[in-house]
Formats: C-alpha cells, structure tokens, sequence
C-alpha cells in the first residue's frame, strides 16, 4: 500500500489522461453528425497535390510519435514542466479545434473513389477512409499535435540543453539526442504532408493547425519566458 502511494505520488500528473474519455466522446459524436451542414474546406493548391499512398506510413506513425513522446515526458520526473507545458498546448488546440467542428461544421471531398492499383498502402488506406469519415477536418489535429509534439520534445530540458556539457556530459549521448531532434523534425514534416497526399486534409486545414499551434506556443511558452525574463532584469 505504502508503494502505491508513492507511486501516485511520484506520478500524479497522469491526471491528465482523463481528458482523453472528454475528447474521444465529444470527436465521435461530431463524427457522427448528419443533421448539419457541411462547408467543403478547398483551394486551388489541393488540385496539384497529387495522391500518394506511401504516406500512409508517416501518417500511421502519428500515433506512435505522439505516444512515445509524451511518456517520455511524462518520465521526466525532474522536468515536469516539459511535460505539463507540451499537454498544455495539446490540450488547448484540441479542445478549440473541436469547438470550431461543433460551430462551423466541415468536410472535405477529395478522396479518390477508386484507386489506380492495389498493394498493401491502398487497403490500409481504404480501412482508414471507412472508419474515418471526411468531416471534421479544419484546423487539422494531426497536424496541430504532430508540430506540438515536435516542439514539445525540442523545447524539453535535455534537447535545448544538448549542446551544454554540464548538462549533456557523453558525447554520444549528445550525438543521439541531436539524431533524434532530427528524426522528430522529418518525421512531423512527414506527418504533415502525408494529411494532404492521402487527401486526409486540404492544405487550409494544414495552415489552420500551423497557426493555432502558433497561438498556443506563444501563450504557454514564449510570454511565461518573457515574463520571467523581466521579472529577473528588473
């Protein structure tokens, strides 16, 4: 009992997990809406984009992305304002981006009905299309949480502090988490463009995860800095 306790303890912040049930009720039932109207969310740059079913693999990768990289967070014990800070920016893009589904209901019809040929990409993507309608797409969340995520891990205290040798000591540990900075930049630029060549989003949808991610960066983690920056000047 005594461990369990400290175990809650240590990890109490894993409060946070109880958003999820909130959101997963409040998206479905948005999915499932027929009563509405839809405004189709296009723009001429859609029209050149063309279809690309490889990108299923960035696409899918999402989930994995987001998830490892949060328990990575969530492990930093010492660091918890990472943690707090990337959840906090999470939470708020997605809690306004479902607002802004539920007030102006969206969709998008780009999807190609039939596929030029068949391989193992096209049948994963046909599965994602049945079981993920075309509504609900601007700003895009994929998007919005692939950006966050990225800046999440690059703004936590060992990636922005990799260069420091007090902090970052081994070189080759230095070395790794400047490959994996990297890695996570591609892999969310990957992200990104898979939402647009499976014609998952348009590219408005994409520009509006961009730029509510660019609000939400700046409340939680530029103006605390500034302040605490003028605080300490003064």
């Amino acid at each position: 009992m005594t461990r369990l306790k400290e175990f809650l303890f240590k990890y109490k912040h894993a409060i946070i997990i109880l958003y999820m049930p909130i959101y997963l009720l409040w998206f479905t039932s948005l999915e499932k809406r027929t009563n509405v109207h839809f405004t189709d969310i296009h723009c001429k740059i859609d029209d050149y984009i063309p279809f690309c079913e490889v990108f299923i693999i960035p696409y899918l990768l999402w989930f994995l992305y987001v998830a490892v990289s949060l328990i990575y967070l969530f492990f930093q014990t010492k660091h918890l304002d990472d943690f707090y800070r990337c959840c906090a920016v999470l939470l708020l893009g997605m809690t306004t981006s479902l607002l802004i589904y539920t007030i102006f209901p969206n969709q998008q019809t780009m999807r190609p009905k039939t596929f030029d040929h068949s391989n193992i990409f096209t049948t994963i993507i046909d599965i994602l299309y049945r079981t993920d309608t075309d509504t609900n797409v601007f700003p895009s969340i994929h998007v919005f949480n692939s950006i966050a995520i990225h800046f999440g891990i690059s703004r936590s205290y060992y990636f922005r502090n990799v260069d420091d040798v007090n902090i970052v000591k081994n070189d080759k540990k230095r070395k790794a988490i400047k490959i994996l900075r990297l890695s996570s930049l591609i892999l969310c630029i990957l992200i990104c463009i898979s939402t647009l060549t499976l014609k998952q989003h348009s590219f408005l949808d994409l520009v509006g995860g961009c730029v509510l991610f660019a609000f939400y960066y700046t409340i939680v983690y530029i103006r605390p800095f500034r302040q605490t920056k003028l605080s300490t000047d003064c």
